[in-house]
């Protein structure tokens, strides 16, 4: 076979077999492993999250608690900073197949981790209070609707590498 030919099969074979992988987590049989308890985090070298114009908070990741799990959900402590200083945060994963989030924890004011109830996903484009997920997966949790490899999302939000284009989903 000749070259062009290896080309033309991969580039038809190729695409095919990427969608496979992406649809094999996310599919019917899928489980989601145990989240964990909320990671210990620090408000003091965040990531930033770019956020539109109209959000006041200042919006960050600590790198330090971004992990990948087997089930391909991207989890993270993500942290909101208001312009008094007070610090809110929630312990979070992103599903890039299903485009959802969940949150699994929140921070209070005493310092500690509150359990949601009954966390449950939920799209991350409706009509939430904050849009921070949905502008957490375009700009370094997700690359063409499959987690990132937690380095790669670090190095994106750090400014080390290039913002995925039209937004990794």
């Amino acid at each position: 076979m000749n070259k062009s030919w290896t080309f033309a099969l991969c580039f038809l074979i190729c695409p095919a077999s990427y969608a496979l992988v992406g649809t094999s987590i996310d599919a019917a049989d899928w489980v989601e492993e145990d989240a964990g308890s909320a990671p210990v985090f620090s408000s003091k070298k965040l990531l930033p999250v770019d956020m539109p114009p109209y959000v006041t908070l200042k919006v960050g990741i600590d790198p330090n608690t971004i992990r990948l799990g087997s089930d391909g959900v991207m989890r993270y402590v993500v942290v909101m900073v208001n312009s008094t200083g007070s610090v809110n945060a929630a312990y979070e994963g992103v599903r890039c197949t299903s485009a959802e989030v969940k949150t699994y924890a929140r921070w209070t004011s005493q310092g500690t981790w509150e359990p949601v109830a009954t966390p449950s996903w939920k799209d991350w484009n409706s009509n939430l209070p904050s849009k921070h997920a949905m502008a957490i997966a375009r700009q370094g949790a997700c690359d063409g609707g499959i987690a990132n490899r937690p380095n790669e999302m670090v190095k994106i939000l750090s400014g080390k590498t290039p913002r995925i284009k039209n937004g990794g989903i």
